[in-house]
């Protein structure tokens, strides 16, 4: 497959699991414990199948077994509850935008504490984007949930945290299928916990499993096999796109309003992270 290709549609899928998710939890379809549960178990045999048929027999499942770490699992799991439970207040868009907000600041901020020395264009783009941020969570009309925005600034946290643990993986895939497989267990329990509160609908188990099967595993599949071809800050910038393509879906798929306070800190926010990518990409070349 191209690597253009592959990335477009690994981009898709990801933004797909916030057009999910919403479906799913907004109208009520799941409640957030069973659709995270389905999720990750659906999202953990699909990343274990793949791994397995690319290297059949007793090898491959014996590396997915050993795959992954209980440090990144746990920030996968942390990623994916909080995820869920903000969805129920938030727009696809909107918390889109939170969390890849909070992931990119969490990432930057990790190096800022480990000796990196961003230029000042870095520090500008940061600033706008944490700007675009607090104006998006101000309060007013349409401004969203605080809780559930918080909820997914901790889930970008989390996600930042898990990309922080797995970077300089020499088996990406595998270690992914091995922290889903890791929160198996938990995945399980959140489902039969979430069955007995509240049984979601037929609709609500399929998005729930295509969130598992098709936007986590078969996306991140994908991205696995278009990373390599993509530098990082080039594998960074296309992720830019997740959050438009989420608003887009959103507005398409759920009917959610395009508002002004959206369009305009999706600016700020985007703008900001590009910049401080591209100023830091040129600052390390050059340095």
């Amino acid at each position: 497959m191209p690597v253009t290709l592959a990335t477009a549609l690994a981009m898709i899928a990801f933004a797909a699991n916030s057009v999910l998710a919403r479906l799913a939890l907004e109208a009520g379809a799941a409640e957030p414990m069973a659709y995270t549960g389905v999720r990750l178990a659906s999202g953990a045999l699909t990343l274990a199948a793949f791994v397995v048929w690319r290297d059949p027999g007793s090898s491959g499942a014996g590396r997915v077994l050993r795959a992954g770490s209980w440090s990144g699992a746990a920030g996968l799991f942390g990623y994916a509850i909080a995820f869920s439970i903000a969805y129920v207040a938030l727009g696809a868009g909107t918390g889109a935008l939170i969390l890849f907000g909070a992931v990119q600041a969490g990432m930057l901020g990790w190096a800022i504490l480990k000796g990196d020395r961003p230029g000042l264009l870095e520090w500008a783009g940061l600033a706008l984007a944490l700007g675009g941020l607090a104006y998006l969570v101000a309060p007013g009309l349409a401004a969203p949930d605080p809780a559930s925005a918080a909820l997914m600034v901790a889930a970008g946290l989390c996600w930042a945290a898990y990309s922080l643990i797995g970077r300089g993986s020499r088996q990406p895939l595998a270690d992914t299928a091995g922290n889903f497989l890791r929160c198996l267990p938990v995945a399980l329990v959140l489902t039969a916990f979430g069955l007995a509160s509240r049984a979601p609908t037929s609709a609500g188990m399929v998005y729930a499993v295509l969130s598992g099967i098709v936007a986590s595993g078969i996306g991140y599949a994908i991205w696995y096999s278009a990373l390599p071809a993509l530098t990082r800050a080039r594998a960074a910038f296309v992720q830019l796109t997740v959050p438009a393509i989420a608003a887009a879906g959103g507005v398409l798929l759920i009917g959610e309003p395009l508002t002004i306070r959206l369009v305009t800190a999706s600016i700020l926010i985007l703008g900001g992270v590009a910049l401080a990518l591209a100023a830091g990409e040129r600052r390390r070349r050059t340095g």
